[in-house]
């Protein structure tokens, strides 16, 4: 047996990506971290190794227990890696960010001073 995989095919194979071309854009994207480093797709994995993967604007911290290059079964493939990501934050927790309407051209006088009494910019 192999002593190291392919990135993108591990990341594949656990089911990190529903495709591997997903997972070879996601690295050359730089989506994918190897311990903390940008990783290429060819990049080798080996048992032990950390990978920070961000998707959906999120980072995944997994660790490799397990090399496999073909995709194999959901519960398989949860035995294969550790996932060490903290809880994702509340929708109450995580800051809201007003967007204007597409179209809806200039803030009017009033509504950039809202808009910056908002973001605590307000020049009183």
């Amino acid at each position: 047996m192999t002593d190291s995989v392919r990135v993108d095919a591990w990341l594949w194979a656990v089911r990190v990506y529903k495709t591997r071309s997903a997972a070879t854009a996601a690295c050359r994207a730089g989506h994918v971290r190897v311990g903390g480093d940008r990783a290429k797709a060819a990049q080798p994995v080996r048992i032990g190794d950390e990978l920070r993967v961000r998707i959906a604007g999120f980072d995944r911290i997994l660790v490799v227990k397990q090399l496999i290059t073909k995709r194999v079964g959901a519960p398989a493939a949860a035995l294969a890696v550790d996932d060490r990501t903290p809880a994702r934050p509340s929708r109450e927790e995580t800051p809201f960010v007003p967007v204007r309407d597409r179209g809806a051209g200039r803030p009017t006088k009033r509504e950039r001073r809202d808009i910056d009494r908002l973001r605590g910019r307000s020049a009183e």
